[in-house]
């Protein structure tokens, strides 16, 4: 069975929303002050290992709008590698080696697990990262941790009634004072 690994950039106060600059928030681009090339690298290193990017239609409409616009070996790997988006409304994805999983999410999702490959890595994508969540369908957080706090946004984990048991795992600190906490499903 292949792992998934939902792997976000988080405030401190755990929101999720807007770290690039999407124009959605009065925060957008908070990564931005506290990027630096060991988290590139890390980023890089961390595509490299999967075997498909599992991404929401939002997050997928973002990627696909610049991905293949950059050049370069991580922009090479992410143009190239398996990618599915979650989507009810898209049906004809542009953006190379991409399909759509429509319909009952949970069984699609399941569904891909028990598929041979490499690791999948959701990034972004909180909708579907929240049903992820709720479905116990996650076997690894991996959390880069910026040392911000912005009040407001998306968090990365839904209101649910559901208690998840999480082992923690260390992880990287960068010179940034960026840190990516891992947490394995017990």
């Amino acid at each position: 069975m292949r792992k998934l690994i939902v792997s976000e950039f988080v405030t401190l106060d755990g929101v999720m929303e807007a770290p690039g600059g999407e124009p959605s928030h009065p925060h957008t681009g908070w990564v931005l002050d506290h990027q630096g090339p060991e988290q590139v690298r890390y980023k890089f290193d961390e595509v490299l290992e999967a075997g498909t990017l599992l991404v929401g239609r939002v997050t997928y409409e973002s990627f696909a709008g610049a991905w293949p616009t950059y050049t370069g070996e991580f922009a090479d790997r992410m143009n190239s590698m398996e990618k599915v988006v979650v989507s009810g409304t898209l049906t004809d994805p542009e953006w190379n080696n991409t399909t759509v999983l429509a319909g009952d999410v949970v069984k699609g999702v399941a569904g891909l697990k028990e598929r041979d490959g490499g690791p999948i890595v959701v990034q972004g994508s909180g909708t579907l990262v929240h049903t992820l969540l709720d479905h116990d369908l996650v076997d690894e957080l991996r959390l880069m941790v910026f040392p911000v706090t912005i009040g407001s946004g998306l968090r990365l984990f839904p209101d649910t009634v559901r208690k998840t048991a999480w082992r923690v795992s260390s992880g990287p600190v960068f010179p940034s004072g960026v840190r990516v906490d891992v947490y394995p499903r017990v």
